[in-house]
């Protein structure tokens, strides 16, 4: 789950997140909240929170406007070149923000423009976005306010290339699809704080999305989502927070691509959290939540959460948190009715909601060893799934037809039965001196086992023999340094991926996988080791007003894939100036 401001950000038609709607210009930090947090941001929150906080003002007015422009350079493969002179992004950013008297403002753009290092794939936008917070000169403790952002777009996705080889970068020309897209939010809101530890807070939200193709109209889709969350906490003497609300959305939509559809939602919720002996902390909640999609289908299920965390040494924390969660099939995943080239997607309007529960235990250690300081945290996590929805190659032709032909053949959205993901999280954060000079570091390692406990060793559908789930990784690492000197910063990221273990079969298939990805077959079984990418960047601050980085993603022109015929960009270089004042 993403939340902008503690609002959810998804959108009303896919349930999915734009992320480049998301105003990373005006970000005053993110929050991170692990483990099952579906009582208070939603039942589909099972495995977490992704919180971002937009900026607010200091007592001086500041601004800052950063440009960068970046390079494609030549993947090593030379026949993947296509263009006549690499394709260079250009983009730029600006964010002010001041006091006027009782008023907050903020105001942030965005202007972004991308060719793409693949034929017929490009993404070019303009975002602007505006936030007031108004202090009540009359009532103390009154707060009200607005947050806008607006987002105009232009774009064209790449999804099947032409082949493996000197078209691996060329887009097959009937999977070419560019639209004009339009997305608004609007976020009105209200709190009160009063002298007895009480705060009442309303948010609202209207998000509007509208995307227009240029060719093929039959995809323009129109949606629009109202959204309200009341919530009342009490902070009581006993070191007892208590949270209560209600919360309401509605959507419309109106799209050629999946049809006209409205849905609506209702959710109560309540928590306590409580300290206890100084040193434990238990949280309670539950929430009970309602979904209707059009006049017929409902869905309503209460979710439990709990938690703990106890300091068990003066740096040592161990938590402990079990959730509940469902989610609510989206209209794209029930009514999508679509081709892209040889690949057909079809309609799952019985399609049924997915649960499960999530567990975590974790232990958090904190570090201090001369001057470095740090923490290593290592968690243990369990989900289940009932019901579990995927994306699923199958024969769907109706039962009037006897012999099923290429045109009933493609990807539906199904439930697959129960499944099983647990692993362990292991991060490293350390800061200190390495020679003198400033050292940053962070670190982190995933086991992940998620496995289709539903599965039948007589399913073609995926990789013969495997019940892991499709399109997953085993393990993971990531891992940063920086070392900053004087006004000099060099930074080194490093990510690998396992092999992809599962992946659906079609795609492996002589014969269908030939007409949907020409080539992929051969390509999968001699690069489908997993991968090691490195970037790297380097600063330099000229004053307190300006710094000036060359950013290089990929140092090594490192060729992978992280789906099916989608080769990740080959090395590109980025020089950003920043300017604050």
């Amino acid at each position: 789950m993403v939340l902008v401001d503690d609002l959810p950000i998804l959108s009303p038609d896919a349930g999915d997140v734009k992320w480049n709607f998301l105003p990373v210009e005006n970000i005053s930090q993110v929050e991170i909240i692990k483990g099952a947090s579906s009582v208070l941001y939603g039942s589909s929150a099972l495995n977490g929170v992704i919180n971002i906080r937009t900026a607010f003002p200091q007592v001086e007015p500041k601004t800052n406007i950063t440009g960068f422009s970046s390079i494609y350079m030549n993947p090593n493969r030379k026949e993947l070149v296509w263009w006549d002179k690499p394709p260079m992004i250009y983009g730029t950013h600006f964010l002010h923000t001041r006091k006027i008297k009782n008023l907050d403002m903020v105001i942030g753009g965005n202007l972004f423009k991308d060719p793409g290092y693949r034929e017929h794939e490009y993404d070019r936008w303009g975002r602007g976005n505006v936030n007031l917070k108004y202090f009540d000169k009359k009532v103390n403790g009154l707060v009200y306010g607005v947050n806008t952002n607006i987002m105009f777009q232009d774009k064209s996705d790449f999804l099947i290339w032409q082949n493996a080889d000197s078209g691996a970068y060329r887009q097959n020309p009937e999977g070419v699809s560019e639209l004009s897209g339009f997305r608004m939010k609007l976020d009105p809101h209200i709190s009160y704080y009063n002298n007895k530890g009480g705060n009442h807070s309303l948010k609202t939200r209207f998000f509007r999305i509208r995307n227009k193709f240029i060719e093929a109209t039959d995809k323009d889709n129109f949606s629009s989502l109202y959204y309200a969350e009341y919530k009342y906490q009490k902070k009581f003497n006993n070191n007892l927070n208590w949270t209560i609300g209600v919360s309401g959305m509605y959507s419309s939509i109106t799209a050629n691509l999946y049809g006209d559809h409205n849905s609506s939602n209702l959710a109560v919720f309540s928590q306590v959290d409580h300290k206890i002996f100084k040193k434990l902390k238990i949280s309670v909640g539950m929430r009970m939540e309602a979904f209707k999609l059009d006049d017929s289908t409902t869905s309503s299920k209460p979710i439990l959460r709990t938690g703990l965390n106890y300091q068990i040494g003066k740096y040592s924390y161990l938590r402990a948190s079990f959730g509940q969660g469902y989610r609510f099939p989206s209209v794209a995943e029930k009514f999508t009715a679509t081709q892209v080239g040889a690949l057909n997607i079809f309609p799952n309007p019985d399609l049924e909601s997915e649960t499960g529960w999530n567990a975590e235990i974790g232990l958090k250690q904190g570090i201090r060893i001369g001057d470095w300081k740090g923490y290593v945290d290592i968690a243990g996590f369990w989900t289940e799934y009932q019901d579990m929805i995927e994306f699923t190659f199958g024969v769907y032709a109706p039962d009037s037809v006897p012999y099923p032909t290429f045109e009933h053949v493609g990807f539906k959205s199904l439930n697959i039965g129960e499944a099983r993901i647990r692993g362990i999280e292991i991060s490293l954060n350390g800061t200190g001196k390495l020679l003198g000079v400033q050292t940053d570091i962070l670190a982190g390692y995933n086991y992940l086992h998620a496995v289709d406990l539903s599965y039948d060793y007589s399913d073609t559908t995926g990789v013969q023999g495997s019940d892991f789930l499709k399109y997953r990784y085993r393990h993971s690492v990531k891992g940063d340094i920086e070392f900053t000197y004087k006004k000099v910063s060099f930074g080194l990221t490093l990510i690998y991926h396992s092999f992809m273990e599962n992946i659906d079969q079609v795609f492996l298939d002589p014969l269908a996988g030939s007409m949907i990805l020409p080539g992929f077959a051969d390509y999968w079984k001699e690069n489908n080791k997993g991968y090691v990418v490195f970037d790297n960047r380097l600063s330099y601050q000229f004053n307190n007003h300006s710094k000036l980085a060359i950013i290089t993603k990929n140092i090594f022109n490192k060729e992978y894939m992280s789906r099916p015929g989608d080769i990740r960009p080959p090395r590109n270089i980025t020089l950003q100036l920043s300017v604050n004042f």
